[in-house]
């Protein structure tokens, strides 16, 4: 079989593609750095060199694909997230149907469901939609929780206030680690039993925030580390304090307020799956690992 993965090197798209080689299948990984090259074909894939903003690069990228693995990574430039989002899934779409690929296996977010009001992941949203109107092709999207590694960027609140905050409200977060999501990733691209539109929630665990603040800080022995629920304005504030862009921050002050809401997660908990083996507790460990080094 031949598979085409989109997000480079990255915390999915590596695993996912190291499973689909050791499988015994041929796979080209899409890079946008020529630097990458190297590590790539190390791993025993191809790389194809290009951007998802080049609609005839894609589509002579999938040609011939049996199945295409896509993704939208974060553009911290864009001047409308959402709208680049957006545009990126029109690319994807015309590309897939251009090359005549009908099995996908789409990166989407636990939240998508949301055309509005959940900053980044209301792009994808219509990423969605683009996607599953690609007529006579089989579409799975995978609906993550939060990442873990995504609570890396607290390190320097805890360095330098002695930590842990969000305006996240009190919702627990639905959270899951990268590892199980390309493993889930592999199992659908290896099996390609689906059929039509559908989706998959992957999650590792629904975890309070104050429980976050404690087995992190039991990981990097602070153990009365604090959770800080933070108003939308402290939100917004300290991360355009922390160097993110007007745009970026908006987008998740806005994502954030959509978790505090409980809006985020609602369709999860009416599809909830099978919990991953990965908790917060095994992610701590990195967690302190990081911290150490930082």
């Amino acid at each position: 079989m031949k598979y085409v993965i989109t997000g480079s090197t990255g915390h999915i798209s590596k695993p996912l593609s190291l499973q689909l080689i050791k499988a015994g299948h041929n796979v080209t990984i899409v890079t946008s750095n020529p630097d990458k090259v190297t590590e790539i074909e190390a791993l025993g894939a191809k790389a194809a060199v290009g951007s998802i903003e080049d609609v005839p690069f894609l589509t002579k990228t999938f040609t011939g694909a049996d199945a295409v693995y896509t993704m939208v990574p974060p553009k911290w430039d864009a001047a409308n997230w959402k709208e680049y989002i957006h545009d990126m899934g029109k690319n994807y779409a015309q590309a897939l149907k251009a090359a005549g690929v009908k099995k996908i296996v789409n990166l989407s977010s636990i939240g998508a469901h949301m055309p509005t009001g959940c900053g980044p992941v209301s792009g994808i949203h219509f990423v969605e939609k683009e996607l599953n109107a690609i007529e006579g092709a089989d579409i799975k999207h995978l609906r993550p929780g939060y990442f873990y590694y995504n609570l890396l960027s607290n390190i320097g609140l805890i360095q330098h206030a002695g930590i842990m905050g969000g305006n996240y409200g009190t919702t627990p977060l639905v959270m899951v680690h990268p590892a199980d999501i390309a493993a889930v990733a592999a199992e659908e691209l290896l099996a390609l039993n689906f059929s039509g539109v559908s989706f998959r929630y992957i999650a590792g665990g629904e975890y309070p925030t104050t429980e976050i603040a404690t087995v992190i800080g039991n990981a990097i022995k602070k153990p009365n580390l604090p959770w800080v629920n933070f108003t939308n304005e402290e939100s917004l504030n300290g991360m355009l304090g922390a160097g993110l862009s007007k745009e970026v921050a908006e987008n998740y002050t806005e994502m954030g307020s959509a978790i505090a809401s409980g809006e985020m997660f609602s369709d999860y908990y009416q599809h909830k799956p099978v919990l991953s083996p990965t908790k917060l507790e095994d992610f701590a460990k990195e967690f302190a690992a990081a911290y150490a080094n930082s």
